[in-house]
């Protein structure tokens, strides 16, 4: 990606035409929000992947804005996506946590981690008194739909897209991940089965919907909210595409051991695992049908697509799927892995093809920045914590600003009760069970594999008040400790980890790269076309 320089000879020899032109579209325009569940910051050839292939996906970071710096709300997904619809950020939202009845207090200790501490209550719906995206864009003549995973609540609860905005709503529950696998019938009660769609694979289904619902209202305004449950686990593709990626990963060289361990989890060394290689490009297949509706329908010049996912790619726990090249850790972790994601946004009439944006952003954002792209007045008080991100989008500035995190649960992946600033070139990331802080410069070691705490006091000193300062503001929950941890229990289990999960998954990867491989009975979905 290079970045595009502006002169002021060519701005003042267009600036009368493009404010033409910007009056023109800027109107009403349409909104496609495409959102992959679990896709980490390297899992795109467009950000470094030699082994993934996504060309589609591609041309939209190609042809819009790249956010270097562009961050999920949250190292997991309910918190990340409720922080989306709402513009707030977990700790303020009350959202911390996925939905799961055994996620916090006394519960927790039935998932035998003999963790330290326990996580707190959370809530587990998003509340109807938040003004969500879809509601404001739906305020104001906007046709709304909603395709995919929602895991904001479900029918109990009141707590379905339709119940926050959108118009439509095709498969969207409560439900985290894709439960009847990624091949029809798909078991999801939003999401009718239709026999002549039998080994449809899931991605391409609600892409397909989404373009059903933009060709019958392409006289329209519409926001479209595309939330691919890809690449989530269970991991599943194509016979085909396995053989493509098992084949590629061997002319690559595959590498003998392909595990380490991370702090709590092993984690994936390398780009090789074939399945979920087929599962990205059968995101990057489905979002290609989308788009070529747009431009068949000639709506691609009047329509705003954002591109992003709800927290970093899965290097530990899951099925372990992917590598996150120069960054540590993966979805989970309270490293960049974890929280820095792809982050594109295309806007028709910016004219910034091939341009990068290297200030710190969060999806927090998003919300201000479609209503302000869109001509729409803004909710500040809805979306509290974002701002718009217009002025980066046409070349302009933005104020610097501390970017947020609270996360005070034990990750499924491996991460770590922890609240995390970021501010400039410096992240701080503070300890719940034993109240200790890392500071690292992500300029010198995106990484962060350095910790600078010890040899910067007075910067980890001020980074930690305002952190704590902010949280405090936030009235948000906290974990305690666990009055009968059992230390020696959680040790075992640690070194169960090492000895055990660890061996077992490379032989899971070895498996799965041997020429003569079979997946479970359950899948291979596509062979009945």
């Amino acid at each position: 990606m290079k970045k595009i320089f502006y002169s002021v000879v060519v701005v003042l020899l267009c600036m009368s035409c493009k404010n033409k032109k910007e009056e023109t579209v800027v109107s009403k325009p349409n909104v496609l929000f495409i959102l992959v569940d679990d896709l980490g910051y390297a899992d795109l050839s467009v950000m470094g992947s030699a082994y993934y292939e996504t060309p589609n996906i591609d041309k939209i970071a190609n042809s819009g804005t790249v956010f270097t710096n562009g961050y999920a709300a949250c190292t997991v997904c309910s918190p990340s996506r409720a922080s989306l619809m709402t513009g707030q950020n977990p700790a303020r939202h009350g959202i911390t946590q996925f939905e799961g009845k055994r996620n916090s207090g006394q519960a927790w200790k039935e998932r035998k981690r003999y963790t330290k501490l326990l996580p707190p209550e959370f809530r587990h719906h998003l509340d109807s008194s938040s003004v969500t995206l879809a509601e404001a864009f739906k305020e104001n003549g906007y046709t709304t739909f909603f395709a995919g995973k929602w895991h904001l609540g479900g029918k109990e609860q009141k707590s379905l897209p339709t119940d926050h905005g959108f118009d439509v709503n095709i498969g969207g529950n409560h439900a985290g991940g894709p439960s009847g696998g990624y091949f029809s019938p798909f078991n999801n009660p939003n999401l009718p089965n239709i026999p002549e769609e039998k080994g449809m694979n899931l991605s391409m289904k609600l892409a397909s919907e989404t373009s059903k619902f933009i060709t019958k209202n392409k006289d329209n305004q519409f926001l479209a909210y595309l939330s691919f449950y890809a690449v989530h686990s269970g991991i599943q593709t194509t016979k085909e595409k396995w053989t493509k990626y098992r084949n590629k990963a061997e002319k690559m060289g595959i590498h003998e051991n392909g595990f380490e361990m991370e702090r709590v989890l092993p984690a994936r060394k390398y780009q090789d695992n074939p399945v979920y290689a087929g599962l990205v490009e059968q995101v990057d297949d489905a979002i290609g049908t989308v788009m070529k509706t747009l431009k068949d329908l000639n709506l691609d010049k009047n329509t705003i697509v954002v591109f992003t996912s709800d927290n970093g790619g899965v290097t530990s726990g899951d099925n372990f799927s992917t590598n996150q090249l120069s960054l540590r850790g993966g979805k989970g972790y309270q490293w960049e892995g974890g929280i820095r994601i792809p982050y594109f946004i295309h806007v028709p009439w910016a004219k910034q093809a091939s341009a990068s944006v290297d200030v710190p952003v969060s999806g927090v954002d998003l919300y201000p920045t479609l209503l302000d792209l869109s001509g729409l007045p803004l909710k500040p008080e809805a979306h509290k914590d974002g701002v718009s991100l217009k002025p980066l989008l046409l070349g302009g500035n933005i104020e610097e600003r501390p970017l947020y995190w609270h996360y005070p649960h034990y990750g499924n992946q491996g991460g770590e009760p922890s609240s995390i600033i970021r501010k400039g070139k410096w992240k701080l990331i503070y300890y719940w069970e034993d109240l200790h802080a890392e500071l690292y410069d992500l300029d010198s070691d995106i990484g962060e594999r350095n910790d600078l705490s010890a040899s910067n006091p007075e910067v980890a000193s001020q980074m930690k008040t305002q952190l704590l300062d902010w949280l405090k503001s936030m009235n948000t929950h906290y974990a305690e400790v666990d009055s009968e941890w059992d230390e020696k229990a959680r040790a075992k289990w640690l070194e169960r980890q090492r000895t055990k999960t660890l061996p077992g998954q490379e032989r899971q990867r070895k498996r799965m790269l041997d020429p003569n491989w079979k997946p479970n009975k359950d899948w291979w979905g596509s062979e009945v076309n």
